[in-house]
């Protein structure tokens, strides 16, 4: 007896995986693995590499989306090629993929190629995004953490770079960086 497993993934703590999950009981998944992880690896995926690991010949995994199983080529290949030594389908809800079939499995790598391409696009946008605030004098970097006045005080007290990283809690390196010169 084959089963049909339902996989869902959306990027952030704050998104619903709701829809997903609906769409794929309606396409008839009767296990359902989901989580909440950025998708442009596969490192870190427990869901998704516990539903690799535990189908079975004639099993079908089931996504909405290409995207939500993978972002870049190299990934995609790899799940495909390790579903395919095992005899594992893998289906679309959204899309007309279905490895069963050569056309499905060519239309499937064609939408790899764009969702790797559109991560690259998103991260060059944000680069760019980056570089134009610094620029602008907007983007000043996260907040220092480390107050150079206090590593100070401690040095003038008589204290080692080692003693004043283990009271500030801070690594060695940072207080030899901020130490009065």
């Amino acid at each position: 007896m084959s089963t049909i497993y339902g996989y869902a993934r959306v990027s952030s703590s704050d998104q619903s995986l709701t829809i997903q999950e609906e769409a794929l009981r309606a396409a008839g998944a009767t296990i359902i693995r989901s989580e909440k992880k950025s998708g442009t690896t596969t490192k870190g995926r427990d869901e998704l590499a516990t539903l690799i690991e535990f189908a079975r010949k004639n099993d079908t995994i089931v996504v909405t989306r290409i995207d939500r199983l993978a972002r870049s080529i190299a990934d995609l290949a790899n799940i495909v090629r390790q579903l395919e030594e095992k005899g594992v389908h893998l289906k679309a809800t959204e899309q007309p993929i279905d490895t069963g079939s050569p056309a499905g499995r060519a239309f499937l790598q064609m939408l790899g190629v764009f969702a790797e391409f559109e991560t690259a696009i998103r991260r060059e946008r944000q680069l760019e995004g980056v570089a134009k605030a610094k620029a602008d004098g907007v983007y000043k970097g996260r907040k220092a953490t480390i107050d150079p006045a206090r590593i100070a005080e401690l040095v003038a007290e008589g204290l080692s770079p080692t003693a004043i990283a283990k009271k500030l809690k801070i690594g060695r390196a940072s207080v030899y960086r901020h130490l009065p010169t």
